[in-house]
């Protein structure tokens, strides 16, 4: 399977450039990077300053996937262990181009 808008969240997110659109924690709006780990609730980017812990459930984020094409997402679409995710039902409401 391609990686496209449409099934970001049923992709692998590790290697993906990610920047901080919104969150509960105005500190971490701006933070961007490569993600290099993935827990449950967890994202791990590591940024210039080192790495960063995200946690999913308070952001949405926006993902670099190829040439000029970004997407936003929500991060709480994407709360789940990583290979549980691939069989999650997604509403497309809850994710933007």
């Amino acid at each position: 399977m391609s990686l496209e808008p449409g099934n970001i969240a049923r992709h692998e997110l590790i290697g993906l450039a990610a920047e901080v659109a919104e969150s509960t924690n105005p500190s971490m709006i701006g933070l961007s990077g490569k993600i290099v780990d993935e827990t449950r609730n967890l994202l791990i980017i590591e940024t210039e300053r080192g790495e960063k812990r995200i946690p999913k459930g308070n952001v949405s984020l926006i993902f670099e996937l190829h040439d000029d094409c970004r997407v936003k997402v929500n991060g709480s679409i994407l709360v789940s262990q990583p290979e549980n995710r691939i069989g999650k039902k997604i509403q497309r409401k809850r994710w933007k181009l």
